[in-house]
């Protein structure tokens, strides 16, 4: 049973790396990107393709956002995050999600 997204939080229920839905990149098809909204108004694009951090060897790089916008004045970084793999992905969407 699915519940409605604003439960999410009140359950103690936090989105991971696997929550994520991959598109292919708009900037090179063999790449992927996805972008997620928290209840908190903060958000992440996470992003793997040739130019990206760590793209060439197989990792992410993560934007964090405020309001559907790439935000770098924030407590996690003061820009975007490269060389994640998955678990890396998840901690700092934990992260993201634990901002006020």
């Amino acid at each position: 049973m699915s519940m409605p997204i604003n439960e999410y939080k009140n359950k103690g229920y936090m989105k991971t790396f696997k929550d994520l839905e991959f598109k292919p990149h708009a900037a090179d098809k063999n790449g992927v990107q996805a972008r997620i909204e928290f209840d908190n108004d903060w958000g992440a694009s996470v992003i793997k393709y040739e130019h990206s951090y760590g793209g060439q060897s197989g990792l992410f790089e993560l934007a964090v956002l405020k309001d559907g916008f790439v935000d770098m004045n924030n407590d996690i970084t003061d820009d975007v995050i490269g060389w994640l793999d998955e678990s890396d992905v998840t901690k700092v969407l934990k992260q993201i999600q634990e901002l006020a």
